[in-house]
């Protein structure tokens, strides 16, 4: 594949470097004038110690604003962070794939509120008959937790993970109560998209969204791409995969801990995993959401349309949810804005995803922005965490 680069006379570029313990860590990108502090927020990241690699950029009103990469794609800080390093961005990928979906349902083939066993017959069983497609995309489906013994050296195992979820009873009765589909949520939105199309979600996202766009973001990343991908430096303590959280907890069943070097391996890579391994980078995912923030449209090019943009990202409710224990203010495979934790900057109407330990992106169709921010090197923390606030905070002191 060719990516393209943002090449642009009116940007400014930077290269500047931060030196901590002995290690220094290179800078680079391109930004608008006035957007200084945006490459300050960047920075600081990296000076209080808290970054290994990290891209960071946003739009406003279908204009690439900032652009920022740096550090290092490994631990031992020996391979600098590329103009075009992608990395994953756990479950911030949920409203791309979501997207997709979407697409479909603005197409007519598929309606929200169609029942899965329309398309999925043995789905309709154990108190799941007639349960709604649009449970899956806001978490009220009753299907959390991966079914044993699918974890986690099955979890490439998708007709036999979906063979088990159909043959599950819901934890609850569908569409009465909410809790955070952490894994399943890629599963059963996976199969039915194929049912219903006949298609694969990371073939359809390529040919349909990312290609046309020229966003260089990919869930199922061939292996010829696989050299450009920084290791994932994935973390426990602090976590959703946290060594104190009981083994029959809501969220230890929903989402065990994987190992580091299941999450780098070509296996990982290249699986289409649409809850949890979407690889890009800042760039990309930020022009994916300065398209629907502005209705779904760039360039005079429209992916969906804005009635879609609407449905997708409406709050369908606020439950406090069993799984993270907590509440989201959700929306269909996208969260509005939950203070404290997760923030969108100061629109209400701000849609996006965090994925665990720091990713983070998000549309604002109020300013029309566009906002990404992908990093390596996960937090040992829940919510938005200091990283992103601080590039957040620096996007709206600009626009």
């Amino acid at each position: 594949m060719t990516i393209a680069t943002a090449t642009d006379s009116a940007k400014s570029d930077i290269s500047e470097s931060v030196t901590l313990d002995g290690v220094t860590y290179p800078i680079r990108g391109r930004i608008d004038a006035g957007a200084d502090a945006f490459v300050d927020a960047f920075i600081a990241n990296f000076r209080t110690g808290e970054e290994t690699g990290a891209s960071a950029a946003f739009w406003q009103d279908g204009r690439l604003v900032a652009d920022l990469w740096g550090g290092f794609q490994d631990e031992d800080c020996t391979k600098p962070w590329q103009e075009n390093t992608l990395v994953n961005g756990m479950s911030s990928t949920k409203p791309v794939a979501a997207t997709c979906f979407h697409m479909l349902v603005d197409r007519g083939e598929v309606s929200l509120d169609d029942p899965i066993d329309r398309y999925w017959p043995e789905f309709g069983y154990n108190g799941k008959e007639g349960a709604l497609i649009r449970w899956i995309l806001d978490h009220r489906i009753g299907l959390p937790s991966i079914p044993a013994p699918f974890w986690p050296n099955d979890l490439f195992d998708h007709d036999g993970l979906c063979a088990a979820l159909a043959a599950a009873t819901p934890e609850w009765k569908p569409g009465t109560d909410a809790g955070y589909h952490v894994r399943t949520y890629g599963f059963l939105l996976k199969e039915v998209f194929k049912r219903v199309s006949g298609r694969d979600i990371g073939e359809f996202l390529r040919t349909e969204v990312t290609e046309p766009f020229d966003i260089d973001y990919w869930i199922g990343l061939p292996e010829s791409e696989h050299d450009r991908v920084a290791d994932f430096l994935s973390e426990t303590e602090g976590t959703i995969y946290a060594s104190d959280i009981a083994r029959d907890a809501p969220l230890a069943k929903a989402s065990p801990a994987i190992p580091r070097e299941m999450y780098n391996s070509a296996q990982w890579k290249s699986a289409v995993l649409p809850a949890s391994n979407g690889m890009g980078n800042a760039r990309s995912l930020s022009k994916f959401y300065a398209i629907l923030a502005r209705g779904g449209e760039l360039d005079g090019k429209r992916l969906i349309s804005a009635e879609a943009v609407e449905t997708a990202t409406a709050t369908q409710h606020s439950i406090h949810e069993r799984v993270m224990d907590r509440t989201y203010n959700q929306a269909l495979g996208f969260l509005r804005s939950s203070p404290p934790i997760v923030v969108f900057g100061p629109g209400d109407r701000s849609f996006g995803h965090q994925g665990a330990g720091g990713a983070l992106g998000f549309g604002d169709p109020e300013a029309r922005v566009g906002f990404a921010y992908l990093q390596n090197k996960m937090h040992n923390r829940r919510e938005n965490g200091p990283r992103a606030k601080r590039l957040i905070d620096a996007t709206y002191s600009i626009i």
